[in-house]
């Protein structure tokens, strides 16, 4: 399989980090696109930078495009939640190389967020890496509990 394209967003929190990311993603192969900050501000935010990559990882999965998304912050919560606020990403908080994995092969999670502040870089860069490697199960368990989100997400209509 095809590496992903690779979206990627953080705040002033996650800057380092990213723009290892940026570089080591790149020089593995991945195509990552940037979307910001372009530069340091304690007082930024983050939900802008976060949604516009979790629109470009739709967009793209929507024309075909095999690609994921990163976001980055001090805990990876808020950022999390702003990513799963974009119709159909799916973003996953990974704080551990079982939870990076899992996000993708139980959840087909399409965007991982984590903490810039909770891990050194060399335990971020695992996380990411494992995410970005591991392939979605097609369990059918799973692709049903999936496709169970997906209907209340576009008709608000739960499903037992």
């Amino acid at each position: 399989m095809t590496k992903p394209r690779v979206h990627i967003a953080t705040d002033h929190a996650g800057m380092e980090l990213s723009s290892h990311l940026v570089g080591h993603l790149g020089a593995q192969g991945y195509e990552v696109v940037d979307h910001g900050p372009r530069e340091y501000d304690p007082l930024d935010d983050y939900p802008a930078f976060c949604i516009r990559a979790a629109l470009a990882v739709v967009a793209d999965q929507a024309a075909g495009v095999h690609a994921l998304g990163i976001v980055l912050g001090g805990s990876g919560n808020g950022e999390q939640i702003a990513a799963n606020k974009v119709k159909g990403v799916r973003a996953a908080l990974a704080w551990n190389l079982d939870t990076a994995r899992l996000a993708r092969e139980h959840n087909d999670a399409n965007v991982i967020a984590v903490g810039g502040r909770q891990h050194s870089v060399e335990e971020a860069t695992g996380l990411i890496e494992a995410f970005l490697a591991e392939p979605f199960s097609q369990d059918e368990r799973h692709v049903r509990r999936i496709g169970k989100i997906a209907v209340y997400e576009t008709t608000g209509e739960i499903v037992d």
